[in-house]
C-alpha cells in the first residue's frame, strides 16, 4: 500500500525555507549517506534541513593518509554550507540532535531547539567497537573522525621522537614497535603507510634509532586480511604488506592491552609484546541515535546497536523516518546486512531522496537494490587490490585505480586538485609532508606504565619496612 507523505501547515512550521507550506525533510548527519540525499534533493519540491554536529563532510577513506601525515585533514573536508550553497531549497544547521519524536514529528537539539519535519532521514553512522573492553579506547584509538587521525598521527610521531631520546634499549624497542588490530580495509592501508612511513619517508631523518628496525604487526582475528574479498586477493594483500616489511598475523586476536604489554592468543599460544603504540580497526558499533530511534519506535538493533529498517529503509509503522548508510541493518538483499562503506551510503542517500519525491504523488519505489561496483584496498607504493564484478586486479593496475576512484568521489574540486598535487609530491619524493606533532607530549603507553609502578613503590616500601 502507497504511503503519501502529508505536508505540514504553515501554521505549524517554523523553519525558513522556500516556501512554508513545502514538504520539510530533516536530515540528521553530513556523511556519505546524508549528504548524498541531500544533493538529490536540490531541484526537489520540498525544503532541506541538513543538521551536523560538524560544520563539515569528511572523506573517511583518506583518514588513515592523514593519520601517516600523507594529507592534512583539509584536504579531505569540505565544509558543508560551501557544498550546499548553491541548492537554494536547503540549510545547513550545525548542532547535535539529542531527541527523537516521531509521534510529534520533531527534532531536538542539544541547544533546545526544535525542529519539525515532514520526513527525517537519520545517518549519523559509527564508532569504534572494542568488544566490551571499552577502557581499552584511551590506549588503542580508532579513526572515524578527524580527531581520532590527528591523535594517531601524534603517537605515532611522537613514538620516533622518543625513541631517538631513549637509552634503554628495551624500551627503544617498544617505542618502534606498533601493533594495528584489525586487517580490513582500514587495518591493511594503515599498516602499509606506517611501513612506507618507517621505512622510507623516515630513514635518514633521526640519528640515534635505525627506523627501518621498526616492527608493524598487523594482527587479524580470521584466517587471512580482507576477510570480504576473495581469497585470491587476500593472498596478494598479505604478500604486498609483508614485502613491505609488516609481520601479518592471522587467526590471532588481542586478548589485553596494559601499558605498553600487548597479549595476543593465536590457539592455545598466548603471546605478550611490548609495544608503545597500539591501534584500533577491529570493529564498529551504532552511534547512540540508533538506541534513540529505538527508544521512541521500537524498532529493533543488532547485536552493534544498527537499526533494523524496511525495504524502503524506513521505520516499522513510522514510514516518514528512514535510517541510511552504516547505521542501517538492511538486510532485504541476499539475506545479510550490506557493508559498511561509503558507496552503499551514496546509493542509499540518493535513492532516500527519490523515495520521498515519489511519495509526495503517493507512489512507490521498489525495494533499494545495492549495486555493487566494487571493492579495493591500497597497500603502498604501486600496490593495490581491487574486486572489481569479475575483474580481480592487483598492484600497478589496481593502485592506479585507486587513486582514480578516490579523486572522483571527493567531493570538492580544490579538494580533488589539493589531494592529487600531495600524492604527486609524496609518490616523486618519498616525503609526507604534514608530520605535525599537536597536543600533549605524552605517550599514554607509558604515562600508564609509570603510574602502574607508582603505584607498586609505597607497596614494596612498607614491605621493606615490616621485613
Amino acid at each position: 500500500m502507497t504511503a503519501v507523505l502529508q505536508r505540514t501547515p504553515a501554521s505549524a512550521e517554523t523553519t525558513t525555507g522556500p516556501s512554508e507550506s513545502m514538504h520539510h525533510v530533516v536530515i540528521i548527519g553530513g556523511g556519505f549517506g546524508g549528504l548524498y540525499a541531500a544533493k538529490s534533493l536540490a531541484k526537489s519540491p520540498v525544503k532541506v534541513t541538513l543538521i551536523d554536529k560538524r560544520n563539515f563532510h569528511l572523506f573517511q577513506p583518506l583518514l588513515y593518509q592523514v593519520a601517516t601525515g600523507g594529507l592534512s585533514a583539509g584536504d579531505i573536508s569540505s565544509p558543508l554550507r560551501s557544498v550546499l550553497s548553491d541548492q537554494k531549497n536547503t540549510r545547513v544547521l550545525m548542532g547535535e540532535v539529542v531527541r527523537v519524536n516521531p509521534k510529534e514529528q520533531q527534532v531536538y537539539l542539544k541547544n533546545g531547539e526544535v525542529v519539525p519535519y515532514d520526513s527525517l532521514i537519520v545517518a549519523t553512522g559509527v564508532s569504534h567497537h572494542y568488544f566490551g573492553r571499552d577502557e581499552w579506547a584511551d590506549i588503542a584509538p580508532g579513526m572515524k573522525t578527524v580527531e581520532d587521525a590527528l591523535e594517531v598521527r601524534r603517537r605515532i610521531f611522537l613514538a620516533f621522537e622518543a625513541a631517538e631520546k631513549e637509552t634503554d634499549l628495551q624500551k627503544r624497542k617498544a617505542l618502534q614497535t606498533f601493533v594495528v588490530v584489525g586487517g580490513g580495509p582500514t587495518g591493511v592501508e594503515l599498516a602499509g603507510a606506517l611501513a612506507e612511513l618507517a621505512f622510507g619517508t623516515l630513514k635518514d631523518d633521526f640519528r640515534n634509532i635505525d627506523t627501518t628496525q621498526t616492527k608493524i604487526l598487523l594482527v587479524e582475528g580470521l584466517d587471512r586480511v580482507l576477510p570480504p574479498y576473495p581469497s585470491e586477493l587476500s593472498a596478494k594483500a598479505q604478500k604486498s604488506l609483508e614485502k613491505l616489511g609488516v609481520t601479518v598475523q592471522t587467526q590471532s586476536l588481542v586478548t589485553d592491552i596494559e601499558g605498553d604489554n600487548v597479549t595476543i592468543k593465536r590457539g592455545d599460544q598466548i603471546e605478550n609484546i611490548q609495544a608503545c603504540t597500539v591501534l584500533w580497526a577491529a570493529g564498529v558499533k551504532a552511534s547512540p541515535m540508533g538506541k534513540a530511534i529505538a527508544d521512541c519506535t521500537g524498532a529493533e538493533l543488532d547485536r552493534v546497536g544498527r537499526v533494523m529498517v524496511e525495504p524502503d529503509f524506513s521505520i516499522k509503522g513510522y514510514p516518514n523516518l528512514y535510517v541510511v548508510g552504516d547505521l542501517a541493518h538492511y538486510a532485504h538483499q541476499d539475506d545479510r546486512p550490506l557493508p559498511g562503506i561509503a558507496a552503499v551510503a551514496m546509493q542509499q542517500g540518493e535513492y532516500i531522496a527519490k523515495v520521498i519525491c515519489k511519495r509526495l504523488t503517493g507512489e512507490d519505489l521498489p525495494a533499494f537494490v545495492y549495486k555493487d561496483k566494487g571493492s579495493m584496498a591500497v597497500i603502498g607504493r604501486n600496490a593495490a587490490v581491487a574486486n572489481i564484478g569479475t575483474l580481480k586486479m592487483w598492484g600497478f593496475p589496481a593502485w592506479l585505480t585507486w587513486i582514480i576512484v578516490h579523486i572522483y568521489f571527493l567531493i570538492e574540486f580544490d579538494n580533488k586538485l589539493l589531494v592529487l598535487t600531495q600524492w604527486a609530491w609524496n609518490y616523486f619524493t618519498r616525503k609526507r609532508g604534514v608530520r605535525l606533532i599537536t597536543g600533549p607530549d605524552e605517550i599514554p603507553a607509558i604515562a600508564d606504565q609509570v603510574a602502574r609502578e607508582m603505584e607498586t613503590e609505597p607497596i614494596k616500601a612498607k614491605e621493606m619496612v615490616n621485613a
